[in-house]
């Protein structure tokens, strides 16, 4: 059960910094300096993983993968991978974070600072015979020589015919293989390093676990019989949900479904491995679109768009049943927006996770809306809003006169009814009472955007549904203030978190 508290959400790519993108370095540690300061007990970020198509932390070439870009360089030179002008070559000015730049730079730095690794180190040999990152050193590797998606691949390497897959390996294994595994050795050693010190401030790290993979992506490459997946190895249904709040032609997501019964067969093995290194990760997972394990929506693979689609079932609580009785208990926050009907109600249930209740859904003027703070049961998660919403303020910019006049009127209706009494007139003053409603809700956990605790407009946006550029670019341009810490630390004060 998750203990009562406060918690900030804020992804490692939105850290402040000299190169480009949030990194595990300093700035990682003053952040978590920062969230010790506020008195939260909990770090929200998103998937740590190598992104893919559309620089999204949902869209992967590797589910279990680190994000390279998150390396910090600065340990390299500490190392001494990388010399002084190296690292200055890495500087960028502060600002949301420019990926094309990104991608042409980074990359030419990582092989520079793997040209001067030891490859024969005895941990790294460890990590190597591990197995790890087989799958992903290969296919990178492979996409490194030949580009495009893997079904674009020679055939044998298509389908990973075993001889060829190892002569392909061992030609490259300097040269490629073991760049790609040196990337996630350093990661994963950076990760476990800045992990240890959030832990030790007393505060959790809450990490996203996607539902879907990529198409692209090591995990359907090396287990196409695990997808739903014709001969030639492409999606025969994809992913997605149908017309919702975010899109009235719905999110057509592409990623390939699963072969749910060839997973039951292996008794979840694939996802048993995953949950397992998710746990290695963080101290609680939040699954995305936890709906999807009672029914999923199977759209078309040639639609362009999700309107006409297909519910089908999932594999249920045998699934968590199986689940438990191998790992144990997991800590887990289900993400059940979206479609509710009473079977994804009824598996949450009986999983006993906590739901997430997001406040910016919650005052459209009826009494029975399960996002309200009266209506919050204590065992779910309460959000302002998630990384697909607007911030508050931005949501409530978009608002006419008329619009905000009643909507301020729900809200302090909404707080007289937790017994709290906050006065606010202007746009900024209602996005910071939302933070209050949060705090102030039943809810035992309450997570708060890094964009409402600043009180930042839809410019620091992080991403907009069923879009596909112009995303996860939102970064801090420094730490945040010791004064909004002191604002924090007294709202958590204020309502015992």
């Amino acid at each position: 059960m998750l203990e009562r508290g406060a918690g900030i959400l804020c992804h490692i790519s939105s850290l402040p910094g000299k190169y480009g993108i949030g990194t595990l370095g300093k700035e990682a540690y003053d952040f978590a300096d920062y969230l010790k300061s506020c008195h939260v007990k909990y770090w929200q970020i998103l998937p740590l993983v190598q992104t893919g198509f559309g620089d999204s932390p949902y869209q992967s070439v590797c589910c279990n993968s680190g994000n390279p870009f998150f390396i910090d360089l600065e340990d390299l030179k500490e190392e001494g991978l990388l010399d002084d002008e190296e690292l200055s070559s890495c500087v960028t000015p502060a600002g949301d974070v420019d990926y094309a730049a990104l991608y042409k730079k980074r990359y030419e730095i990582l092989r520079l600072a793997y040209a001067r690794f030891n490859i024969r180190d005895k941990d790294f040999i460890s990590f190597i015979e591990s197995g790890e990152f087989e799958d992903y050193a290969i296919f990178m590797s492979l996409k490194s020589r030949y580009e495009g998606t893997f079904d674009t691949f020679p055939e044998a390497y298509k389908y990973k015919e075993h001889l060829a897959v190892y002569e392909f390996r061992s030609a490259v294994y300097k040269s490629e293989y073991c760049f790609w595994l040196f990337l996630q050795y350093t990661f994963k050693r950076q990760w476990q390093k800045l992990k240890k010190y959030v832990n030790s401030l007393g505060i959790k790290i809450i990490g996203d676990l996607p539902l879907y993979v990529a198409y692209d992506s090591s995990d359907v490459w090396g287990n196409p019989e695990l997808f739903r997946l014709d001969e030639d190895l492409r999606p025969t249904k994809v992913a997605g949900v149908p017309p919702d709040y975010f899109s009235k032609t719905g999110q057509l997501w592409g990623n390939p479904l699963y072969n749910w019964d060839a997973m039951a067969a292996d008794d979840y093995g694939w996802w048993k491995n995953r949950i397992k290194k998710a746990c290695e990760l963080y101290d609680i997972i939040r699954i995305d679109h936890f709906r999807g394990f009672d029914r999923y929506y199977a759209i078309p693979a040639d639609a362009t768009t999700a309107e006409v689609g297909d519910w089908l079932d999932g594999p249920k609580m045998k699934f968590f049943d199986s689940i438990r009785e191998t790992l144990g208990e997991v800590s887990i926050i289900a993400e059940d927006l979206g479609v509710m009907d009473s079977g994804v109600i009824r598996l949450r249930s009986q999983t006993g996770f906590p739901g997430m209740k997001i406040l910016l859904f919650a005052f459209d003027g009826k009494n029975s809306n399960s996002y309200l703070p009266k209506n919050m049961e204590e065992n779910s998660v309460a959000y302002t809003g998630t990384h697909d919403n607007s911030t508050a303020l931005g949501f409530l910019q978009e608002m006419s006169d008329s619009q905000f006049r009643t909507f301020k009127k729900r809200l302090r209706e909404a707080l007289a009814t937790e017994n709290v009494i906050f006065p606010f007139v202007t746009r900024e003053e209602t996005a910071r009472a939302i933070c209050i409603a949060a705090l102030a809700s039943p809810a035992r956990l309450a997570i708060l955007p890094i964009q409402d605790v600043l009180t930042l407009d839809e410019t620091a946006r992080m991403n907009i549904p069923s879009t596909s550029e112009g995303n996860w670019k939102f970064r801090l341009t420094e730490r945040p203030s010791r004064y909004s810490a002191a604002v924090v630390r007294k709202m958590v004060s204020q309502f015992s978190r």
